[in-house]
């Protein structure tokens, strides 16, 4: 039996409140899911491309088999059980807009996307789980990142009028489908945007607000900062009934850290002072703050890291520390993420897994070639792209002050060779592992990533269930 939620989430003052009461929402992104990532699920390159590649081995029939599969076994009944015996109570839900629009048929709604989305609102509501839509890749791209699933690095979404308005069709068909579903706790309109001229994302914030409101005038809007939800500099009025969101990664939670983290009040004072950066605006215009996107990523034993129990146990305190600011300012939060092959899930898949000892040796060469951008050890490929990146500095100095801010010229390189052209000529070596493949094998590889299939990060787990008993300050 469904739970009843009386009340649309809805914001007043400084606060999201329901029944008139105020709420702080925690819980976790499920990322990998209907917008696939490579290091969440193992796969090279970019979500499309993979997903291309496998059908050219598989066939049209098979790929649709496992790929509904896989988004079945994801996430079922287990997981909200589990997610909300943790004691946290809302899920973001990122999809990717391929799901309800074909590129070759665009501006006509796939109603079929919504089957497995449906499902797992339903499940979570079950349990008392709220959820927020997330589109986490638009047409065109709204970033310059690989989860836009774009294939290249350019955030096309701002510089082609059509790729907006399609991104508004998509918007009004799942507010017309959810408006009236108290579960819902709202729809985040893009994931962390990046619009190098700043006005571009403003205007269609307030576009979109306007489509969304015409249909469905109740649910929340999460809107992210500008450049990946760290910068509200150009931010003016905000729109009613919105909670703008920022994402908060720490870079002692990734390896090669400024330093090993020991909680000296230097470094407390500099995580307080980057989240205080970021949720500036929210103070200005004295409204609630959501944490959309933030935690660590984890080592373990096959890293060949002989302090890896250590690294870990470090990141752990980063966590608190970061969650221990949050509880001050009152922040709803969104760790990411709840579920993956071991790099930075609340659950991950078991070694002992169909899928996971099939691309033992696929992942290990992605390790060794650091074909990921996120959260990658690039060690082993440091020398080199050295001597690139200096010839680079040197034939395009402007290089270093390339948008975005805080990339520099060595990460521009690396993710044009490794995380793009190298990482999409992998996907086809990705994609012959599942060749010949039957059907009940192909159940099997995707029944890997079920509940049952997976262990816990317990004491990530234990982490957020504490948390979650925190009250209101």
């Amino acid at each position: 039996m469904t739970k009843s939620a009386t009340e649309f989430l809805k914001v007043e003052g400084k606060n999201i409140v329901v029944d008139g009461k105020p709420i702080i929402l925690k819980g976790a992104g499920l990322g990998g899911w209907m917008n696939m990532e490579n290091f969440i699920t193992g796969y090279p390159g970019h979500e499309y491309q993979v997903r291309a590649a496998l059908k050219k081995v598989l066939g049209q029939e098979k790929y649709e088999y496992f790929f509904d599969k896989f988004l079945e076994y994801f996430f079922t009944e287990e997981d909200a059980k589990f997610f909300a015996s943790l004691g946290l109570n809302c899920i973001r839900l990122p999809v990717n807009y391929r799901h309800f629009e074909d590129d070759m048929n665009p501006r006509v709604f796939k109603k079929e996307g919504l089957k497995h989305l449906d499902r797992v609102i339903d499940l979570c509501s079950k349990y008392g789980i709220y959820t927020v839509i997330d589109l986490h890749a638009a047409p065109g791209g709204q970033n310059v990142d690989w989860h836009s699933d774009t294939g290249n690095n350019q955030a096309l979404f701002w510089v082609h009028k059509d790729f907006q308005d399609r991104t508004i069709l998509i918007w009004e068909e799942l507010a017309r489908h959810y408006k009236d579903n108290t579960w819902v706790a709202g729809y985040n309109p893009l994931n962390e945007p990046t619009d190098e001229e700043h006005v571009r994302l403003l205007d269609f914030y307030v576009r979109v607000e306007k489509a969304i409101r015409a249909i469905d005038p109740d649910h929340i809007l999460f809107l992210d900062g500008n450049t990946f939800g760290a910068d509200f500099s150009h931010f003016g009025e905000p729109l009613p009934n919105s909670v703008y969101a920022c994402h908060d990664y720490s870079s002692y939670g990734f390896p090669n850290p400024p330093e090993p983290f020991t909680g000296t009040p230097e470094q407390i004072a500099y995580h307080e002072k980057q989240f205080a950066r970021k949720c500036d605006y929210m103070a200005k215009i004295a409204g609630p703050i959501w944490n959309g996107e933030f935690g660590p990523v984890y080592q373990q034993a096959t890293d060949g890291i002989p302090n890896w129990e250590k690294i870990n146990e470090e990141r752990y305190a980063v966590l608190k520390t970061q969650l221990s600011i949050y509880a001050r300012s009152n922040a709803s939060w969104s760790i990411w993420l709840y579920k993956d092959i071991g790099f930075q899930g609340m659950t991950y898949v078991s070694e002992d897994t169909a899928y996971m000892k099939l691309l033992a040796p696929f992942l290990q060469k992605k390790r060794e070639v650091a074909a990921d951008s996120w959260g990658c050890d690039i060690t082993p490929v440091k020398k080199v792209f050295e001597p690139f990146v200096e010839w680079l500095s040197k034939a395009a100095p402007s290089t270093d002050q390339r948008y975005p801010p805080m990339w520099k010229t060595d990460k521009h390189l690396g993710r044009i060779v490794r995380n793009c052209l190298m990482s999409e000529e992998l996907c086809a070596e990705y994609a012959s592992y599942f060749e010949g493949k039957t059907e009940a094998e192909l159940d099997e590889l995707a029944k890997s990533f079920s509940y049952e299939n997976c262990k816990q990060r317990v004491t990530l787990n234990e982490i957020l269930q504490e948390d979650g008993r925190r009250a209101l300050v």
